[in-house]
């Protein structure tokens, strides 16, 4: 997708059968999820990645259905095997570049700082398709992060690292994701306006 065609919704691409599957599947694998520390259904949050990645611009049916998709097999049973009998490769491709390995070989959890580290440089040598869900994905999570704090919750104690660590972690995969690519600049910047507000 070229610069000039960012912003430019093209005729009849609002919706597909692609969008419409992808929808449905991630619906299947979190429908027994909630966002974190309430009872908000999860599937908010890939509906709002995918959101989010149209308000800037980004109308490509592959990369809206990889942002529907996007922690299906990070956060489920589903596998990428799973997704690459039902879509394409470059949704496949970008759903693959944002799973964190959460476990290590043994199956016991890994460390917060360690998973987050690696990921920041994974997403740093991703394709741009991939750090555009990345941003998307982080604006989403910053916004409801906010939006609690603004309702008086109790945000912080969510994570399992401290306030600062988790402001850092953001700042380098922001950083990681936009690579102050023209694309992908607008939602970096409105992802640090959000972070620059949270107390």
């Amino acid at each position: 997708m070229s610069e000039a065609e960012i912003g430019r919704q093209p005729v009849g691409a609002a919706y597909s059968p692609l969008i419409e599957r992808a929808l449905r599947v991630a619906a299947k694998h979190h429908h027994s999820q909630s966002r974190k520390g309430g009872s908000i259904p999860y599937i908010t949050h890939p509906v709002a990645t995918a959101l989010i990645l149209q308000q800037f611009g980004f109308w490509e049916d592959e990369l809206l259905a990889a942002a529907l998709l996007h922690d299906v097999v990070e956060d489920t049973p589903c596998t990428l095997d799973d997704l690459a009998a039902e879509f394409p490769p470059g949704v496949v491709e970008v759903v693959a570049c944002l799973s964190e390995r959460k476990r290590d070989e043994l199956g016991r959890q890994r460390a917060w700082s360690e998973r987050k580290r690696e990921h920041v440089e994974h997403v740093r040598s991703a394709p741009w398709s991939a750090r555009a869900v990345v941003l998307a994905d982080k604006l989403h999570n910053l916004e409801s992060i906010r939006f609690d704090l603004d309702a008086g919750e109790d945000v912080w104690r969510r994570f399992n690292a401290a306030r600062d660590d988790v402001d850092r972690y953001y700042r380098e995969m922001i950083e990681a994701s936009c690579q102050s690519d023209a694309r992908l600049v607008p939602m970096a910047q409105a992802c640090l306006a959000v972070l620059d507000t949270l107390p």
